[in-house]
């Protein structure tokens, strides 16, 4: 029987790819910090994970929680993700993205260095490429254009050097939006989504939104969860994109999510240039061929059914979430 350890394990991807890792037949190990307010909803709703106390800004505790999991798989979920404040703490993205990454990283060379690790990197980190050079590859060029973008690529330029400097078996997934009812609220598709279920209430439910020409590749987490499990079965390491492949604008999101919920969304929705992000690209999607190529791997869900369920389901409970009685 296999063993996997989980950073990042209280969040949404940590907690689909638990789930999927214990119908494998896996046992499961999540870090987590032991003040996290997450920490009691996951053991109640998800039976089987053993958790243990640790820090990704904490080396020594890193180390620790290595020695006692001896896991066979590490997947190195956790980070501060891109939020509206992203630009207003960047040595605090620094340090839990890229730091993070670094020490996990030289933990597992030294405690486990013969676990197979998985690093979720993000589509941000190709924030900076231009229309013409999309859809984004395995060989486009690095280009962030937040600090959170460039966190994450330093994190994924150190996969890179660990993998050939110690031989470390270390897969790299660039993960574009996914998203489920365990997303928060201040992420755009759980936002809209959340707005139209309340507008189908009968509950204040005005939405404002800044860009809403912007097109973005939107996928499924559980999907993407699946694709992280894959890529630690090959022969060898490989990075790969993670993606739909298909661009939708938050315009088209907008107009799925309160016809799922029966209305017209311009009663509901304003747009607010105090909202625009000078730093947001105007287009950003992926290219999966080599993901389905090498690794089986093709996304279950579609935009449409997506917006669809995430209206339906609404009324989940997760911290960031506001939940619509």
């Amino acid at each position: 029987m296999a063993t996997a350890l989980i950073t990042g394990i209280t969040g949404q991807d940590g907690y689909y790819l638990a789930q999927h890792l214990l119908e494998q037949g896996y046992t499961v190990y999540g870090l987590t910090r032991p003040m996290s307010p997450e920490r009691a909803i996951l053991e109640r709703e998800a039976s089987g994970i053993r958790l243990l106390p640790g820090d990704v800004r904490d080396a020594e505790s890193l180390r620790g929680a290595l020695v006692k999991a001896k896991p066979d798989e590490v997947y190195h979920l956790a980070a501060i993700g891109l939020g509206p404040h992203s630009f207003d703490d960047p040595a605090l993205l620094g340090d839990v993205n890229g730091l993070g990454a670094a020490r996990l990283l030289e933990a597992a060379r030294t405690c486990v260095p013969d676990a197979r690790i998985f690093y979720a990197s993000s589509s941000e980190v190709y924030a900076g490429l231009s229309p013409a050079e999309m859809p984004v590859r395995e060989t486009s060029p690095i280009a962030p254009r937040t600090p959170y973008g460039a966190s994450k690529a330093y994190g994924q330029f150190l996969c890179d050097v660990y993998r050939r400097a110690y031989g470390l078996f270390i897969a790299v997934g660039v993960l574009f939006n996914h998203e489920s009812p365990r997303r928060r609220e201040e992420f755009v598709v759980r936002k809209v989504t959340m707005a139209a279920a309340r507008a189908a209430r009968g509950l204040p439910a005005d939405l404002s939104l800044g860009n809403v020409t912007a097109r973005r590749d939107w996928g499924w987490a559980p999907d993407y969860v699946r694709a992280m499990h894959l890529a630690l079965q090959r022969a060898k390491p490989d990075t790969y994109i993670i993606a739909t492949g298909e661009p939708h604008s938050v315009q088209e999101l907008v107009e799925a999510a309160f016809a799922a919920a029966g209305l017209d969304w311009r009663t509901h929705v304003q747009t607010d240039s105090s909202l625009l992000r000078p730093s947001d690209a105007d287009l950003l999607y992926g290219d999966p061929s080599k993901a389905r190529q090498d690794l089986g791997w093709n996304p279950s869900v579609r935009f449409q059914e997506m917006v669809e369920s995430l209206v339906r389901t609404a009324t989940v409970t997760w911290p960031g979430t506001h939940v619509s009685p």
